[in-house]
């Protein structure tokens, strides 16, 4: 382990914003390295080296190398933030639960939403808007009389589960209808350290 982490990240990308979101918000020191899929650094040989997916987010630490925002998630809480982390068998298994839902119905939904509207992907909006919805009513029922998603205290659960649903307007899923997740993002970015991901201006909040 080295004593800065160095994150591969695209600023418009939901899942390289958790990383980079939560490294901020836990104090971890890092470099933000950016990788420009628009010109294909994300197809290098160097790049793929270290994910052969293709994929960012990216994280080196010394020799260690591991790719998967949720993944990271789990690295640098386990490494630097254990705070963010429950140690117990019960409250881990709630992080997982989340982390399950950030891989599907918020990636299939607002995540997807937003990248057809973002950045022009074939994907079928209807699809998408209807997943999104139900990601929103967990995330909502999920939320109902407590502040964070497990423990009563800002966990990688929460980390996981923000970047996409904070943005989900910018395809043209509303916010509207769930004050406990509007309540809970407001939460979340008041968090010492925090720092927003580039919004975009189409979808609903088009200029």
């Amino acid at each position: 382990m080295s004593n800065t982490v160095r994150i591969h990240h695209f600023a418009k990308s939901g899942h390289s914003h958790r990383a980079l979101v939560f490294a901020k918000l836990a104090g971890i020191a890092h470099e933000a390295v950016p990788v420009d899929l628009g010109a294909g650094a994300h197809k290098s040989h160097e790049f793929l080296a270290m994910n052969p997916d293709g994929q960012v987010p990216v994280l080196e630490d010394g020799d260690v190398i591991v790719s998967d925002s949720n993944a990271i998630l789990v690295y640098l809480a386990r490494t630097y933030a254990p705070d963010w982390m429950p140690s117990d068998a019960v409250g881990e298994a709630h992080v997982q639960r989340w982390f399950t839902l950030a891989a599907g119905e918020i990636a299939f939904g607002s995540c997807a939403a937003r990248l057809i509207t973002v950045f022009g992907a074939p994907l079928d909006p209807e699809f998408a808007a209807a997943t999104a919805e139900k990601a929103m009513q967990k995330l909502e029922h999920g939320l109902t009389g407590c502040d964070w998603l497990v423990g009563g205290r800002p966990t990688i659960a929460d980390v996981a589960s923000y970047s996409y649903t904070a943005h989900a307007p910018e395809g043209n899923v509303s916010l509207e209808p769930y004050p406990n997740v509007r309540a809970w993002l407001a939460r979340f970015e008041a968090l010492p350290g925090f720092e927003a991901m580039p919004t975009t201006a189409v979808g609903l909040v088009a200029a």
